[in-house]
C-alpha cells in the first residue's frame, strides 16, 4: 500500500464530524434510561410513613393519621398493648393503652408511593437495601457477558441488546410479591446493564485520539443527566409504579437502532468483515466531508486496510491477557480504580437523601454537581494528561469526605458544601478513569476486559448503599472508607502509562511492543544521567 492510499484511509478514523455527533448521540441515549433505573431503587424502595395495625381501634377505612394513636410509641416496629378494661365496640383513645408495647406483626401504610407499603416491607430495611444490591448483581453479570459479547458480535448488536432490556423493567409493576419483584430485578439489571460497556467501546472506538476523552466525557454525561431526570420525574410522579412505566416504556425506540446506529470500523477489520468495514469508511468520509478516492477504498485489500488500521490478523482473547504481565498489571490496576470511584460515586448518591432537606432536592442537587466535575476533568485531562490529574484527584476526594465527616454538626453549610466538593471530585474521577482505562487496554480484548473493570465498578456500587451502616458504628466512618480506597487509587495508577496523544492500540503485541520501548527509553536515560555523573566526578576530581 502506497502513503498516500495509507494516510487517506488513517485520516477517517482520526476526522472528528457530523458522523461521530450522530453515533455519540445514538449510543448516549440509551445510557440515560439505564442510568435513571440504575438508582430507581433509591426511591422506588424508599422508606415511608406507617404504623402497626390495630384490629380493635381499626376502622372500614384503616386510615393512617388516627387521633387515638399514642404519641409515646418509640419506634414504627412496635405494637401499643391495650388494657384489660378496653371493651370490644369501644371508641379507642391515647388513654385505651396501658403505655407497654409489643413486636407488631401487620402495618397500615401512609401511602403504596413505593415498594415498601406496596409489597408490605415495613421493618425490615435489609430488603430495601437488596433491591439494591440485587440491581447492582445484576449488572455486574451483565457487564461480563456483555463485555465478551462486545468482541464477539459486535458493538452494535449487544449496545441494542441491552438497550431493549430496559422495557422489562415495566414487568416489575405486576409484581405481588417480594420475591417475584427481586426476581424480575435481577433479570432486567442482568439485561440492561451492559450498555455501559458496549456503548462506551463504542465510542471511543469511532473517534480519534483527540476526542477520546470528549467520548467519556458526554457518556459520563449521559449518566448524570439521566439521574438527574429521575430525580425531576420522581418529584412530581410519586407512585412507584408510574414513575417505572414512564422510565421503561420509551427504551421500545432502540429498536430503530438496526437501521440507524453503525457499528466500529475497528472490530469490523480486526474480525475480517472487510466489506462491512468498507461500506462504514466510506459512510464516515461521506458525513464527514473527507476527500478520499473512493475506488481507492473499494479495492483496498484486507492486509492493507489492517495495516491502515495498525490491526493484527491474530485473534486474542483470555488466555493472551493471562500469558502477559502487562495486560494483567493494567487490568488490575484499573479494576481497583473503577470500584473505588463507583463505591465513593453512589456512596454519597445514596447517602445524599439523609442530608438536611428534601431529599429530591438533595438528591437532584448531588447529580447536577457531576455536570461541572466534567467539565475540570476534560481540560485538565486533555492539557495535562491522564495520570496526574487522576492522582490529584482521588487524593482531594478523599481529603473532601474526610473534612466532611470531621465537620461539627452544627454548620450545616459547611458540612454540606464539603460534601458536595467531594461529590464534583469523584465525578470528575469517575470520567477520567473510565476513559483512561479503555485507553489502557486494545481493540481486540477491549470489550472483555472492560467488562471486567465495570464489573469491578458494580462491586462498588452494590457495597455503595451498605455504607450508610458504618455510620451507626461511627459518624466518620463512612467517609474515612471512602478515603481509604481513593488514596490507595492515587497510589496505584503509579504503576500504569501515560496514554495521552498515543493512539488505540489493538493487539496484546502492539501493547507489549510499546511497554518494551518505554522500559528502554528509561534504562537509556538512566545509564546517560550515570555516564553525566561519572563525567562530572571524573572532572571535579581531576580539577582538585
Amino acid at each position: 500500500m502506497d502513503s498516500e492510499k495509507g494516510e487517506t484511509v488513517s485520516d477517517i478514523f482520526e476526522k472528528f464530524g457530523k458522523y461521530q455527533i450522530i453515533q455519540y448521540f445514538l449510543a448516549c441515549l440509551p445510557i440515560i434510561f439505564v442510568s435513571m433505573n440504575n438508582v430507581n431503587y433509591v426511591f422506588i424502595a424508599g422508606d415511608i410513613e406507617y404504623r402497626c395495625y390495630i384490629p380493635e381501634c381499626e376502622n372500614a377505612s384503616t386510615e393512617f393519621l388516627v387521633p387515638w394513636w399514642p404519641d409515646t410509641v418509640p419506634n414504627k416496629c412496635l405494637k401499643p398493648i391495650l388494657k384489660d378494661s378496653f371493651a370490644v365496640g369501644e371508641i379507642c383513645t391515647n388513654e385505651t393503652f396501658t403505655g407497654q408495647y409489643e413486636a407488631c406483626t401487620r402495618w397500615v401504610y401512609e401511602s403504596n408511593d413505593t415498594v415498601v407499603g406496596e409489597l408490605d416491607m415495613a421493618c425490615e430495611p435489609w430488603r430495601t437495601n437488596f433491591i439494591g444490591m440485587t440491581r447492582n448483581i445484576g449488572m455486574a453479570v451483565s457487564m461480563v457477558l456483555i463485555g465478551w459479547l462486545c468482541d464477539r458480535i459486535g458493538r452494535k448488536p449487544a449496545l441494542i441488546i441491552c438497550s431493549l432490556g430496559v422495557f422489562l423493567g415495566n414487568f416489575k409493576t405486576l409484581a405481588k410479591s417480594y420475591n417475584l419483584y427481586i426476581f424480575l430485578e435481577f433479570i432486567e439489571s442482568s439485561l440492561s446493564g451492559g450498555a455501559y460497556t458496549a456503548a462506551t467501546v463504542l465510542m471511543i472506538e469511532i473517534g480519534g485520539k483527540k476526542t477520546r476523552f470528549l467520548a467519556g466525557v458526554l457518556f459520563a454525561y449521559a449518566i448524570y443527566m439521566g439521574e438527574a431526570i429521575f430525580a425531576c420525574i420522581a418529584m412530581f410522579v410519586p407512585y412507584w409504579k408510574h414513575l417505572l412505566y414512564i422510565m421503561c416504556s420509551p427504551s421500545l425506540i432502540f429498536l430503530s437502532y438496526f437501521l440507524l446506529l453503525k457499528e466500529s470500523p475497528r472490530w469490523q477489520i480486526l474480525n475480517r468483515r472487510t466489506e462491512n468495514a468498507k461500506k462504514t469508511l466510506r459512510k464516515i468520509a461521506g458525513m464527514n466531508k473527507i476527500n478520499i478516492n473512493l475506488d481507492c477504498l473499494n479495492t483496498i485489500n484486507e492486509d492493507i486496510l489492517k495495516q491502515s488500521n495498525n490491526a493484527n490478523t491474530k485473534r486474542e482473547g483470555y488466555v493472551a491477557v493471562l500469558k502477559s504481565k502487562e495486560m494483567m498489571k493494567r487490568l488490575l490496576v484499573a479494576s481497583f480504580c473503577r470500584f473505588a470511584v463507583s463505591f465513593i460515586y453512589y456512596g454519597l448518591i445514596v447517602n445524599s437523601v439523609y442530608l438536611p432537606g428534601n431529599k429530591h432536592t438533595n438528591f437532584l442537587l448531588a447529580a447536577v454537581m457531576s455536570f461541572p466535575g466534567e467539565i475540570i476533568s476534560m481540560y485538565f485531562m486533555n492539557k495535562v494528561g491522564r495520570k496526574l490529574p487522576l492522582c490529584f484527584g482521588y487524593v482531594m476526594c478523599a481529603a473532601a469526605n474526610i473534612a466532611s465527616a470531621y465537620t461539627p454538626e452544627d454548620y450545616v453549610g459547611v458540612k454540606i458544601t464539603l460534601f458536595l466538593i467531594g461529590k464534583l471530585l469523584v465525578a470528575a474521577c469517575y470520567t477520567g478513569i473510565a476513559t483512561y482505562t479503555m485507553e489502557l487496554f486494545p481493540t481486540s480484548v477491549r470489550g472483555s476486559l472492560l467488562g471486567f473493570c465495570t464489573l469491578a465498578s458494580c462491586v462498588g456500587s452494590t457495597l455503595a448503599p451498605l455504607s450508610s451502616i458504618l455510620t451507626t458504628i461511627s459518624p466518620i466512618l463512612t467517609s474515612f472508607c471512602f478515603g481509604c480506597v481513593a488514596v490507595i487509587s492515587s497510589l496505584l495508577l503509579i504503576l500504569t502509562p501515560e496514554t495521552k496523544d498515543l493512539p488505540l492500540m489493538d493487539t496484546i503485541i502492539q501493547i507489549y511492543d510499546h511497554a518494551a520501548e518505554v522500559k528502554k527509553k528509561k534504562e537509556e536515560k538512566t545509564q546517560k544521567c550515570a555516564a553525566d555523573n561519572n563525567a562530572f566526578d571524573l572532572e571535579y576530581s581531576t580539577h582538585l
